[in-house]
């Protein structure tokens, strides 16, 4: 088979296609001993031998979706060199996973891993829109204003936030629904009105609910899950 280098990256559960292109571009990347900058080359799996920051990487051929309830103090990243708990940590599979997206570090909840590039890029593009559930817990006075800017859009420095659907659980919980994926987005929101996150939980990615999964354990996801993760993806 032959393959593009990035989603030949991806496929073996390195990194996403778009980190792969990184990768590349900062010349991390190997074909057959010989460093590559260009996004163009094409890998065939079974003669080409690739490696990442001198490491030789293996083509996985079979698609693995995981969900992860993710516990606080752990950071997403895939590799950690300052001795701080990673949610690769977490996982235990003999192939090799990475996450889809991020929760920081203080953000509990879903968090999905797979080895599959593309299915990660669909669910991560910027010209996708698929929606996430977040219960924020809080010491905060919740007002029909407040509540009423978080659904109109805020802005949380330099950029103001997309319509969301925002609703009251309790007289310190809060549902908030949003379909994109800025860095801390919605600690930010909920900052720029004045509500102090207490406990920030996502529960939710389109239709895939965390359900039951206790804290800190994974479980695989099944076929007809990924299908319907699939169909959640709108374009802008």
């Amino acid at each position: 088979m032959r393959l593009r280098i990035n989603k030949y990256i991806a496929s073996c559960g390195i990194c996403s296609r778009r980190k792969a292109e990184e990768y590349v571009r900062k010349g991390r990347v190997k074909v057959d001993g010989q460093t590559i900058y260009e996004f163009s080359t094409v890998i065939d799996t079974d003669l080409n031998k690739v490696e990442i920051d001198n490491k030789l990487i293996k083509y996985e051929t079979k698609k693995l979706y995981l969900m992860l309830n993710k516990p606080r103090g752990y950071i997403t990243t895939n590799s950690e060199q300052f001795g701080r708990k990673s949610t690769v940590d977490l996982i235990h599979e003999n192939i090799r996973v990475f996450p889809i997206g991020r929760l920081d570090k203080d953000t509990e909840g879903l968090l999905l891993f797979t080895n599959d590039g593309e299915f990660s890029n669909m669910l991560t593009h910027p010209r996708h829109l698929i929606q996430k559930t977040y219960i924020v817990t809080t010491d905060s006075n919740i007002t029909d204003e407040k509540i009423n800017k978080l659904r109109t859009g805020v802005d949380i420095g330099g950029y103001v936030t997309r319509e969301a659907e925002v609703s009251i659980i309790d007289k310190d919980k809060l549902k908030i629904i949003i379909s994109e994926g800025k860095n801390r987005q919605v600690r930010k929101m909920c900052a720029s009105v004045g509500i102090n996150v207490l406990l920030l939980k996502r529960v939710k990615i389109g239709d895939l609910s965390l359900g039951s999964l206790n804290l800190g354990t994974y479980r695989e996801l099944n076929k007809l899950e990924v299908e319907n993760l699939k169909k959640c993806i709108k374009n802008i």
